[in-house]
């Protein structure tokens, strides 16, 4: 059945899926870029930017004109230049005028456009007015002139402006940023005066490397007093690579001992850094901060109280958490890519920015100069026209009365050219009549002089570059303002550890012999009291802050770390120390460590090795543990021993065959994990077969007395006996007396 629609694919063109599919993304991808998202280094705007400003001059819109809706301007934009949505368009608008946003904005409204807590809580377009800032002059005072190509609208039924000729690099001041396919930009907003000397020294120093402009221009000048906290290499090493990141941080005061935030990072919400900070209290993870506080108002628009919980409180420390956890610090990435002069999007760094801005700037007032050269000649001659008109007033005025056709007469008569014979039949006769002599030639005189200047300027790049660097510099004189955002060394910003917030009281760490573990409060505790699972029993434990970590050895020579805080109450069993860590298998746990981080233990093994480290390097965040201690074969991790004298101190070792060797602690040496150094020797393969091993190993300090205990029966040895058995390090030592061949435990004497 034929329906009478024409099913045939005559005329229609074929094309592979896969090449319209690359040709239209690419297509896209070019549109978002030159479009959209990227703004041109000449006037440092994105497209929906400038027609925004250039529809509002063509409004009338000027700094000294009323304000009007802004709804107007929007749909003059988007019916004239720009088919796009009202509402986004109408957000570019807010942006460009909200002073918290622009480092100088180019639109000046009335009404709601927004607060720096919330930056989108404008009112709608239908509410608000606007007209054009004082500064857009530097986009707009010499857009008529001559100075930039224009483009057809979308339908083309009107011109738009390529380009806005900018007198100052509005793209360094204000900065953008943008997301467009597969690139983006970030160009942070920098001072006016800074960036007009820069330039001004790039101008008459072509030659002037990248170090020198930044003496100039220290570094990015955003829109609040926040601290900019970034390290002066690393601006350098932005501003010569184009890329990199800017760290901007809050600055406080301390007020009758409060915290007073007075200034916030560029964008950031006072209303989310109390939610963050709120966030942390009820999470018990800042117990030094009493009460939050928000005391901004019109003449102080931040104003963030913090009260600390007393007066001993380090608030510097506090600050530095709160900058590393909240966003009272926060950092921008920097990206310098633009479209540049070619039309092509490319990263530049600051000296090829700034040097093609002046080759923007010298081809615009160059053609501004011509332009207005143009007008001077054509002037001049249409007044030499009119001069001879006005000579022979009488005969011009008989020739219009008589002849038909008195432009041809006019012209053979007097010499006229085409448009001086248009201009004098243009002018009206009363007006003519009404011309003197004097005037007509006193405008021709002070033309000819502009006409000698402007061609003695165009004919010298001197000339050229002194009018330029004048025309900046005034620029600066009426613009500019000082530095808002102070360029600073600070401390680097440092969250709080558990053990930081963790309240500091006396505990007692005690472990069982089946590896449970468990805390009580204060140091009095009787280990030997406390309710033990069937089969188990007190093994050892450690004295020490709540807000220290509690060290676990294992019998495979691992080291394991717990913040004692997160144990649980000595009033229950405790927990399996197997649930917070994975040791190897078919190791125990043989003992606990705690107290003072710069304490130092010997750490050693019954085959006669060890070392001495301090508690401060054996904490580990790894469930797995740290290979601490290294065990010669067949032999087995000793319980580890406080030393108490590092400097004059003594070890004493003694073995199950009965023989003991002393020598200095000093020449143990010092080390984070390893096998050690020989204490006492030990033939290998004795010590393989678990026939001699060491079975005691305690540190004496200079001066003390040792206990030795076998059986019920113990011995004193005095410092005088001791020194009986020093010996060199790694020796068998000496035989003990009769009776004290089996010892079962050491003491250090009162």
């Amino acid at each position: 059945m034929n329906s009478g629609i024409d099913t045939s694919l005559e005329g229609i063109e074929k094309m592979p899926i896969n090449v319209f599919s690359e040709k239209a993304y690419l297509d896209y991808s070019m549109y978002v870029i030159l479009d959209r998202a990227l703004p041109h280094l000449g006037d440092g705007l994105k497209p929906v930017q400038r027609r925004i400003v250039y529809a509002m001059s063509e409004l009338g819109l000027s700094a000294v004109s009323k304000h009007k809706k802004s709804a107007r301007t929007v749909g003059d934009v988007l019916g004239k230049f720009h088919p796009h949505g009202d509402t986004a368009c109408y957000e570019a608008m807010v942006l460009m005028a909200q002073p918290f946003s622009y480092r100088y904005p180019l639109v000046d409204g009335q009404g709601n456009w927004g607060s720096p807590d919330d930056p989108k809580s404008f009112a709608a377009m239908r509410y608000t007015e606007s007209r054009l800032t004082p500064y857009a002059q530097v986009l707009l005072s010499e857009l008529g002139q001559g100075t930039v190509d224009w483009s057809p609208n979308f339908d083309g039924t009107l011109k738009e402006p390529v380009v806005l000729p900018a007198r100052l690099p509005n793209l360094l001041l204000n900065g953008t940023s943008g997301i467009a396919v597969g690139m983006a930009t970030d160009v942070p907003p920098h001072n006016l005066r800074e960036v007009a000397a820069a330039c001004i020294l790039l101008l008459e120093s072509p030659k002037t490397p990248l170090e020198s402009l930044c003496e100039h221009i220290q570094g990015p000048d955003y829109p609040t007093e926040a601290e900019i906290i970034t390290p002066r290499d690393e601006l350098l090493k932005m501003y010569s690579s184009g890329n990199g990141n800017i760290r901007m941080r809050a600055r406080y005061e301390r007020e009758q001992g409060d915290i007073v935030i007075t200034a916030l990072p560029h964008q950031v919400s006072g209303a989310k850094v109390l939610e963050q900070i709120s966030q942390q209290m009820r999470a018990r993870k800042l117990p030094m901060v009493e009460d939050l506080r928000d005391e901004s108002d019109h003449e102080n628009p931040t104003r963030l109280v913090i009260v600390p919980r007393s007066n001993r409180i380090d608030v510097d420390r506090v600050m530095l958490h709160l900058f590393a956890s909240t966003d009272l610090e926060r950092t921008y990435r920097v990206n310098f890519n633009v479209i540049g002069l070619d039309g092509r999007p490319r990263v530049m760094n600051l000296r090829q920015f700034l040097e093609e801005w002046l080759v923007f700037r010298f081809q615009t007032v160059r053609r501004r100069l011509e332009f207005r050269l143009r007008k001077v000649l054509d002037r001049l001659h249409q007044l030499d026209g009119l001069l001879v008109a006005f000579l022979n007033i009488d005969e011009v005025i008989r020739i219009i009365r008589t002849e038909d056709e008195p432009k041809p007469v006019l012209m053979a008569r007097f010499g006229l050219t085409d448009v001086q014979a248009d201009y004098v039949l243009d002018t009206k006769l009363r007006q003519l009549a009404r011309l003197e002599e004097m005037k007509i030639r006193t405008e021709q005189q002070e033309l000819t002089r502009e006409r000698e200047v402007l061609e003695r300027t165009l004919g010298s790049k001197q000339r050229l570059k002194t009018l330029i660097r004048k025309e900046i510099q005034a620029d600066a004189d009426k613009y500019g303002d000082d530095r808002r955002s102070p360029i600073v060394t600070r401390t680097a910003a440092e969250a709080l550890s558990e053990s930081d917030i963790a309240p500091s009281e006396p505990v007692t760490v005690v472990l069982s012999e089946k590896g449970w573990a468990r805390v009580a409060k204060g140091h009095e505790i009787d280990p030997a009291g406390l309710n033990y699972k069937a089969g188990d029993k007190f093994l050892d434990l450690a004295r020490m802050r709540s807000n220290q970590s509690a060290i676990f050895l294992d019998s495979s020579g691992r080291s394991y770390a717990l913040q004692a805080h997160t144990l649980p109450s000595a009033r229950s069993q405790g927990e399996p120390l197997t649930g917070r860590f994975t040791p190897q298998a078919g190791s125990t746990f043989i003992s606990v460590l705690g107290g003072d981080p710069e304490q130092w233990y010997l750490m050693a093994s019954d085959g006669g090795y060890g070392f001495v480290v301090q508690l401060k390097d054996l904490p580990t965040k790894s469930k797995a543990g740290k290979a601490l201690l290294s065990l010669p074969k067949g032999a087995r991790v000793l319980p580890p021993s406080l030393v108490p004298d590092r400097e004059s101190g003594r070890v004493v070792a003694i073995s199950n065959e009965g023989r003991m060797l002393v020598f200095p602690i000093s020449q143990l040496p010092a080390l984070t994990r390893g096998k050690g150094n020989k204490i006492i020797g030990i033939p290998t393969k004795r010590l393989q077969a678990r026939e001699e091993f060491v079975i005691a190993l305690i540190c004496v300090p200079e001066g003390g007395s040792l206990v030795a205990c076998s059986g019920k029966r113990h011995i004193t040895l005095r410092p005088r006996d001791l020194d009986s058995y020093q010996g060199e390090r790694g020796r068998r030592g000496n035989k003990l007396p009769r009776g004290f061949q089996k010892v079962d435990s050491v003491s250090i004497g009162t």
